[in-house]
Order: C-alpha cells, then sequence, then structure tokens
C-alpha cells in the first residue's frame, strides 16, 4: 500500500509535534509535490520543530540557516575562495545544497540576500562564479517568519512567494494537545529525538508515483478557470501565475495520493487551490484596507467555478 509509508512518517512526525495532525498533512503532501513550504506563525508554536521534526524522520541531509540582517548571499549558496597551495579558487558549498533546508526568519535578512535562494528553488541548481550545482534530490526549502513582529524585516518580494507552494500558520494548540505537549515534557520525552524511517529513496519513488496519478481534462479546465478567475476579480490586482497552476495541479495529485487514489477528484483541486493560491495573490490597496484576505477572495471564487 502507498500509505504504509505516508503513515509511518506522520506517526514519527507526531511523536515530537502534538496534535498538529493536519499541518503535518500538508507539509507531506508539498514534499511529495515536490513543493517549499512557508510557515509563518507567531513565536513558539512549533514552526521550527516541525521543519526539523520532518528532516529527522528521513535519512536525508539537512540544513538551517538562522536568517538576520547581516546575513551575506554567500552564507547561503557558498564561495569561491582562492587555494594559495594549489594556485586556484576552490568551491566552498554553501548549506542550500542539502535535501532539506530550513531558512529559519527569512523575512530578518536584506532582500540581496533573500534572493539567493530564487535560483536554487525553482531550477533545483546553484551558480557559483559560472559553475551550476545541482541540488541532491529530493529538495526542499521550508521558510519560517513571524508576522505579528514587523520592526527589522524585510517582507518577501511576490517572486519569492510564488516559489512557495504553500504558505501554513502552525496555530495553538487545542487544549487537550496542550496538556499531552504539558505532560511529555514533563516526562522529558517532548523533544526526544526520533529515527528516520524513509530513505531518500522511498521519497523519490513516491514523488514519481504522484506525477502520475490522473487527471481528467475537465480537471485541468477547473483548474485553469479559478486561475483565470484570480485573474479578474475586481479586488486582485496581480493574479496567479502560470507557474501558480503548475503547482496546484501538481499538489492535487499529492492529496489524491494521499487519500490512497490514483486519479484527482474535482475536491483535490478546490483543496489544492486554497493550499496554494492565496499567499500568491496580490490585492488592492482598497481590499487590504478592507481587511479582505486572498482566502477570502479564493473562497469566494471556488463558488462561483464549477467542474464542466
Amino acid at each position: 500500500m502507498m500509505n504504509d509509508r505516508i503513515a509511518k512518517l506522520k506517526g514519527n512526525i507526531e511523536q515530537r509535534i502534538v496534535g498538529k495532525g493536519d499541518v503535518i498533512d500538508k507539509i507531506i503532501t508539498a514534499l511529495l509535490a515536490g513543493g517549499h513550504v512557508l510557515l509563518e506563525d507567531v513565536p513558539g508554536v512549533g514552526k521550527t520543530s516541525l521543519a526539523k521534526a520532518l528532516a529527522d524522520s528521513l535519512s536525508l541531509s539537512f540544513s538551517r540557516i538562522q536568517c538576520t540582517p547581516d546575513t551575506m548571499p554567500s552564507d547561503i549558496t557558498g564561495i569561491s575562495i582562492y587555494n594559495k597551495d594549489t594556485g586556484a579558487f576552490q568551491v566552498m558549498p554553501g548549506p542550500v545544497l542539502n535535501n532539506i533546508v530550513l531558512a529559519d526568519e527569512l523575512n530578518r535578512t536584506s532582500p540581496k540576500t533573500q534572493s539567493a535562494l530564487l535560483e536554487v528553488m525553482e531550477e533545483h541548481k546553484l551558480t557559483i562564479d559560472g559553475t551550476s550545482y545541482p541540488v541532491p534530490e529530493p529538495f526542499m526549502v521550508i521558510g519560517t517568519q513571524n508576522p505579528a513582529e514587523m520592526a527589522g524585516t524585510y517582507p518577501l518580494p511576490e517572486s519569492q512567494l510564488d516559489r512557495f507552494m504553500m504558505k501554513l500558520s502552525v496555530g495553538y494548540p487545542e487544549a487537550k494537545a496542550s496538556k499531552e505537549m504539558a505532560k511529555r515534557f514533563l516526562d522529558g520525552d517532548l523533544h526526544s529525538e526520533t529515527d528516520a524511517v524513509l530513505t531518500g529513496k522511498d521519497i523519490c519513488d513516491m514523488k514519481e508515483e504522484v506525477s502520475k496519478i490522473s487527471v481528467h481534462n475537465n480537471l485541468l479546465s477547473y483548474a485553469s478557470d479559478i486561475v483565470d478567475a484570480t485573474r479578474c476579480k475586481s479586488e486582485i490586482s496581480v493574479g496567479a501565475s502560470p507557474r501558480a497552476l503548475l503547482s496546484m495541479i501538481r499538489c492535487s495529485q499529492a492529496i489524491a495520493y494521499l487519500a490512497d487514489r490514483d486519479y484527482c477528484i474535482p475536491e483535490d483541486i478546490a483543496c489544492a487551490a486554497e493550499l496554494t493560491l492565496p499567499h500568491r495573490l496580490i490585492l488592492t490597496g482598497e481590499a487590504r484596507l478592507s481587511r479582505i484576505t486572498g482566502t477570502d477572495l479564493l473562497k469566494d471564487i471556488l463558488k462561483k467555478v464549477k467542474v464542466q
């Protein structure tokens, strides 16, 4: 069964992240869809812990980049250094050349440094001094940011946001989960280490299976109509991009895969749209002043756009 591996991965992550099964499902969906995830929430809710738990559950290379105002692009990508012994320049790869890369507090570093991730997130390769270096597969960037504290931060540009397949919020745990968390804390096993349960080959195999999930032509038209509707709505100044459409379709395949189906249904497309489109929409000034969100507008679009 395809979902045996997913259940094993989810169960392993839940040993360290309490009461967040829905968020774990979404981040696994993004992993199998080959996408990147932006975790946006207030401090202390487990954004970094979630990313680390995912990495620890997979026998893959992992790196964490703690973004600060003085972080330089070369701190992410790597640098070419002159070796006086050999008389040649030697490339020192940066932390981004790993399977899972956590860019912690991404909006605390400058736009110049943020842009160092643009090429590698889109093309899965890195260019240093004119030479390209492919990243290991599977490859995933998990960014985190705190929306509540804006002092000393740099909002991510639209080109950066468009490269994240999903923008998720971890949220506060429910009362029952909080109690369980407190109990585990007192027992000393809340942040206990977990062993890897899947390999890189397992993830690559599942990604290949996801890519083969059937999407009927009428569902492709449905997805296209949803994206087109974002470009025609008066409250949206810039609608979803072609990249967003492709992300939505791949995400819907991953959703079907997690549901143990080898074909997509309309609900998969709608669910994928809610996960992949809202953070990509640029709203008009009037809409923002009215406190309308991209999620609100997308829900309205999904009510009106129907499968043909």
